[in-house]
């Protein structure tokens, strides 16, 4: 168990090492190790993933205080690294999914979630791409939909602008390098973590099942839900189990033991970032965003 919590944290700090590497070559972010945590943790606290924007929020004060950026381009910059990291994200589940459909009976439920999944991540990586390649498409739509109003046609198209910045991160060879490793590093962490935590629950079940668990706890949390993902992570590691065999009532006490060891230590852990970062989860929650 403590291999599995252990496991877990790790999963979390090369997360933070990844998000590094999506910023643009010229911006050196610090302090992307607390606001992962402190992100992670107010998602455990507060509900429909609001800890996505306490994330940025931690990411782009820092930032702020490092690079000479105003707190619009500060935000959106970061906003648009966060983007990227979930639709990797995305795509990776989707890719784990495609591959256990080989190795094991994939409940039609969850091969339709994939499927709504995977057309949500080509439609991100479209636009994205879109973005990237034609930037001119996407001032002139800007620029059409808010002619009638100057001031807003000349913010909005600075936080397009900064948002594009945005992209050079994962555009430069090198780092895509170093993301793809990070990636891969990313999901057999808590993959391994999942499938020590059945061995310490008496569960020999193979080192695939740690995949399955991760790969249904990973779609089903992918949709914003109660703090700490209550109920939808209960039921996608059951459902999961269930697959190997393993009784109905056995598999939710497996899942409630799993669930405590990743979300207790992390939040914990959050915690102590933000004592250390001297901010209040509650200014994070109500620090106005620039498109306010």
């Amino acid at each position: 168990m403590l291999l599995s919590v252990v496991l877990g944290l790790a999963g979390l700090y090369a997360r933070a090492f990844r998000w590094r590497w999506l910023f643009p070559p010229a911006v050196r972010p610090p302090g992307l190790v607390a606001a992962t945590m402190i992100g992670y943790m107010a998602n455990n606290v507060l509900p429909l993933r609001a800890g996505e924007l306490v994330r940025i929020y931690a990411a782009a004060r820092r930032l702020r205080e490092a690079e000479p950026l105003g707190a619009t381009h500060a935000f959106w910059l970061v906003a648009a690294t966060l983007i990227i990291e979930r639709v990797l994200d995305s795509l990776a589940i989707v890719l784990i999914l495609a591959t256990l459909i080989f190795l094991i009976p994939v409940p039609a439920g969850v091969e339709w979630g994939a499927a709504i999944l995977l057309v949500i991540d080509v439609a991100g990586v479209t636009v994205l791409i879109t973005m990237a390649r034609a930037p001119h498409l996407g001032r002139r739509l800007v620029t059409r939909l808010t002619a009638r109003w100057p001031r807003v046609t000349q913010t909005t198209l600075a936080m397009f602008d900064t948002a594009l910045r945005g992209l050079e991160g994962i555009r430069t060879p090198a780092h895509a390098i170093r993301i793809a490793g990070w990636t891969i590093v990313i999901w057999m962490l808590p993959a391994t973590a999942s499938w020590a935590m059945l061995r310490a629950v008496h569960l020999d079940l193979p080192y695939v099942a740690g995949w399955v668990v991760l790969a249904f706890v990973g779609l089903g949390i992918s949709v914003p839900s109660a703090p700490g993902y209550l109920g939808v992570w209960h039921f996608a590691a059951k459902l999961a189990l269930e697959i190997f065999g393993v009784a109905s009532s056995t598999a939710v006490a497996y899942a409630l033991i799993y669930h405590a060891s990743a979300v207790v230590p992390i939040t914990l852990l959050g915690w102590l970032y933000l004592l250390r970062e001297q901010v209040s989860l509650g200014e994070a929650r109500r620090a106005p965003t620039p498109v306010a």
